[in-house]
């Protein structure tokens, strides 16, 4: 079992930054990939971005475009989402979730464990 904890959502004006951080518990952190999704209201859930296990390879999604940034420290049991430029688009709760497999997953049913999810509102 893989425990995950959500911190470092908020409220935030357009175009403001924030970093989210997911802490996990149990089985060693650093043989999952691991992976942040969102979901805003209303619509259905989407992946954001991932990153391997060992932190040397990352995916992330077409709206990203260079404004978000995954990362991990394995010494720390801690993944990351720096977002920088928020719109109002960005919106939502994000998750962050574990997957038991190598590599960067970007699918939803790849994935084996979930937090509970940590809300981000963009507005002026």
């Amino acid at each position: 079992q893989v425990q995950l904890v959500e911190s470092g959502g908020g409220a935030v004006q357009p175009g403001g930054s924030l970093r989210l951080a997911c802490v996990a518990s149990g089985r060693p952190f650093s043989t999952y990939a691991m992976g942040w999704f969102r979901q805003a209201p209303g619509k259905e859930r989407e992946f954001v971005a991932s990153i391997s296990p060992s932190g040397m390879t990352t995916s992330d999604a077409s709206f990203v475009k260079g404004r978000f940034a995954i990362s991990r420290d394995n010494a720390k049991n801690t993944l990351y989402l720096r977002m920088n430029a928020l719109n109002a688009e960005d919106t939502a709760v994000y998750y962050c979730a574990a997957a038991n497999k190598a590599g960067t997953p970007v699918e939803e049913f790849e994935y084996d464990y979930w937090g509970q999810g940590t809300q981000v509102t963009v507005s002026s």
